[in-house]
């Protein structure tokens, strides 16, 4: 079971590492600006039950962006995770730190609504691998990320690598492909949309988590935003269904 755990943690790391302006898994490449901050809370539940395990699990991640320069970000995430399996004969709770995130994005590109940027990241082993908290090792992974803007929509492709190094004999090459589109609907009010795949890390698997994802985010005022989202599976290997929500300050 502790397995099954960590693939779910495994799943829960790579998906959260892009950061992206939540709910959305695909990030977009927009920067803070030089010297400016953003503080992001956020929360998800996700619930998978296959083959007559049933598995619960609880995040509450919080990320730090600065913008050391007018295009160029540091992103700092710490998670933290509550997670609930259960089989027939046995159930496990665990709860604590995950593995904490580093990266940083560069927008290399902007010009007429289009813009092109480069995120590498890394994590570092911070979460108890074996209560299935986080990998045990540190990884590392690239995005590239395209942003095209066409009033009153904003389209976002990610392209990803994840190295994936662990102690638990799972797929240690994992790659994301994923799209994302925002449209303003009133003032204030935004929807957002979501699709992708990426690498299954169980190496007896050759079917890879698929997801689609829809949310809303809403401006209460300058530079400050509360978020809520709803992300289902679209195939067997991909969690059941999550519930995201979340609130994001820049300063």
């Amino acid at each position: 079971m502790f397995k099954r755990i960590g693939a779910m943690t495994v799943v829960f790391l790579w998906s959260g590492t892009v950061f992206a302006a939540h709910p959305l898994i695909t990030d977009d490449t927009g920067t803070q600006g030089k010297g400016k901050f953003q503080l992001e809370v956020n929360g998800e539940y996700a619930h998978e039950d296959e083959d007559g395990v049933t598995e619960d699990a609880t995040e509450i991640a919080t990320m730090l962006s600065f913008g050391i320069g007018d295009n160029v970000d540091v992103v700092l995430g710490i998670p933290c995770q509550y997670i609930r399996a259960k089989d027939p004969g046995t159930a496990t709770r665990e709860k604590g730190v995950s593995d904490t995130s580093l990266e940083l994005k560069w927008r290399f590109y902007e010009k007429d609504g289009l813009s092109f940027a480069l995120k590498p990241g890394l994590t570092l082993p911070t979460g108890d691998d074996a209560k299935g908290l986080g990998a045990g090792k540190a990884t590392y992974g690239l995005f590239f990320i395209t942003t095209k803007e066409i009033e009153p929509w904003a389209f976002h492709l990610n392209l990803g690598y994840g190295r994936n190094e662990n102690k638990v004999d799972e797929r240690e090459d994992i790659w994301h492909a994923s799209l994302a589109s925002e449209r303003e609907l009133v003032k204030d009010l935004k929807a957002v949309a979501n699709i992708g795949i990426e690498t299954n890390p169980d190496r007896t698997s050759s079917a890879h988590p698929a997801f689609i994802l829809g949310g809303l985010i809403y401006s209460l005022s300058e530079g400050l935003y509360v978020d809520f989202g709803f992300k289902g599976g679209l195939n067997k290997p991909e969690t059941d269904y999550a519930v995201l929500a979340g609130t994001t300050l820049r300063f």
